[in-house]
């Protein structure tokens, strides 16, 4: 991800110089308007596939599909099981050329539920590896597995992606089916246990370390910095041993050993030592509680076919014309008070960074997401308009009902006919069209959906980058 963004006025100025909350989950999954979902195929004294996902929960796991002779043809996690298996059975999933032909096949369907999205991605990858199911085809050489790679014989192991694992003097967990997914884990637990990733040769007895400058991550708190011996390799091994126990599914054990050594370093009035082990409970425990991974980092850009995904889009909202220019917004706030917005635009499904715009939502007190969306889309248009300049083939909100209304409401308001202009809510996928009281759901799998996602990632992340920009300003400003 790309976060060189230079500092902007507070107007809407300059180019930038780089993937689920707060929507209620569906009770079952729902066919899209004007189309037959594919016909279910009845079990013998039980439900068919498509009744069976209706009772699935709406938690993190995994979900197995079986043919008609109870062979596993296909296994998949979900943040949500009850939607994410539920979309195998609307009527885009049996169009779209990725899933038809498994749809097809679907005769019974299983589920098994985890604690957290981490676990089920574990679950998943090891389930894959010893069924093998025919359409898991991510996962048909061995050669390019991605696996998360921890070093046991070294002073201070590293926690590593890779498709190459060592034969030796390794723990490893995976083979994964996401070398995205992946990623996005290990960044997450860096940030709690804080264990390097660098491939340097630290040895815990040799002093020239002491000398060496940390990276990055060290200074952001994602790394205790072996690397300038600022953590005694004792100390560093315990916090890897954690990252294993968790990585295992010792959930329980790990936080009771945790809470004895956080109360025993406030008995020894080692108070640094007892907040940090406290934020590593407490962020182990949202995990846990949340079960997303993209809640606690911001979403990896995920590679898409452009021109795939246009003509999807061009399907999905009934277009005349390919959606050649789209463009983003969303909101974020400075530690709950001061707002901003982004706006990112896409030319012919790609990022075009010098159409990227940030703003400081100037006429909105406090925290009012639809007020500040109203403010910034009013801006936006009413700007292109005294210039003369044309508006987007297709304008993506972040969020749902509200959000997309109070856009639409913005452009009446200043006179401007509205281009399409949709709103796309993260925890369900969901997109939200004007006029229209239910959102419409769509296959997970189509190309559409992801350019939309990808639309909307890039977005949000736009917009935190430019709040971590004005919050460190914020706090430099404070101290001096």
């Amino acid at each position: 991800m790309n976060e060189g963004s230079p500092e902007l006025s507070d107007d809407e100025t300059g180019p930038e110089s780089t993937a689920e909350p707060g929507e209620t989950p569906a009770t079952e999954p729902k066919q899209e308007d004007g189309a037959d979902s594919p016909a279910p195929t009845e079990q013998s004294g039980s439900l068919s596939p498509r009744e069976k996902v209706r009772t699935f929960p709406t938690t993190p796991g995994v979900y197995l599909m079986k043919d008609a002779e109870d062979r596993v043809i296909y296994v998949g996690k979900a943040v949500n099981l009850r939607s994410r298996a539920g979309s195998y059975f609307l009527s885009a999933a049996a169009e779209e050329r990725r899933t038809a032909d498994l749809v097809r096949e679907i005769a019974d369907i299983d589920h098994i539920t985890t604690e957290t999205e981490v676990d089920a991605l574990l679950l998943e990858a090891r389930l894959i590896k010893d069924i093998q199911p025919r359409f898991n085809t991510e996962l048909k050489d061995d050669k390019t597995f991605p696996y998360l790679e921890i070093t046991t014989r070294e002073d201070f192991p590293r926690v590593e992606f890779t498709r190459t694992p060592q034969t030796r003097g390794t723990k490893l967990y995976g083979p994964f089916t996401s070398a995205g997914q992946l990623r996005e884990t290990i960044t997450v637990l860096q940030k709690i246990f804080r264990f390097r990733t660098c491939g340097l040769d630290i040895e815990a007895d040799d002093e020239k370390w002491k000398w060496y400058r940390p990276c990055l991550l060290a200074s952001i708190k994602q790394c205790t910095a072996p690397c300038n011996l600022r953590i005694s390799k004792e100390d560093y091994k315990k916090d890897i041993q954690k990252l294993r126990m968790f990585l295992d599914g010792n959930r329980t054990r790990l936080f009771r050993e945790m809470e004895k050594e956080m109360k025993t370093a406030a008995k020894e009035l080692q108070f640094e030592k007892a907040a940090n082990l406290r934020d590593q409970i407490a962020s182990l425990k949202s995990l846990e509680l949340r079960g997303e991974i993209d809640t606690h980092q911001q979403p990896e850009v995920f590679f898409i076919d452009p021109k795939k995904g246009m003509t999807g889009l061009k399907k999905i909202l009934n277009l005349p014309d390919l959606p050649r220019r789209i463009e983003g917004m969303d909101i974020a706030h400075l530690q709950g008070g001061e707002t901003v917005a982004s706006l990112v635009q896409f030319i012919d499904g790609l990022p075009f960074k010098h159409g990227y715009r940030r703003f400081k939502i100037r006429t909105v007190d406090g925290v009012d997401d639809f007020a500040s969306m109203r403010e910034v889309v009013s801006r936006r248009m009413r700007g292109l308009q005294q210039r003369g300049e044309s508006f987007p083939d297709l304008l993506l909100i972040d969020g749902g009902k509200g959000q997309l209304n109070a856009a639409l409401q913005a452009m009446r308001a200043i006179g401007v006919d509205p281009p399409m202009t949709i709103g796309l809510a993260k925890r369900e996928e969901e997109i939200y069209l004007p006029g229209e009281s239910e959102p419409k759901r769509v296959s997970r799998d189509s190309f559409g959906l992801r350019l939309l996602q990808y639309v909307r990632d890039e977005a949000h992340r736009f917009a935190q980058h430019y709040h971590h920009l004005l919050r460190r300003k914020s706090t430099f400003d404070e101290r001096t």
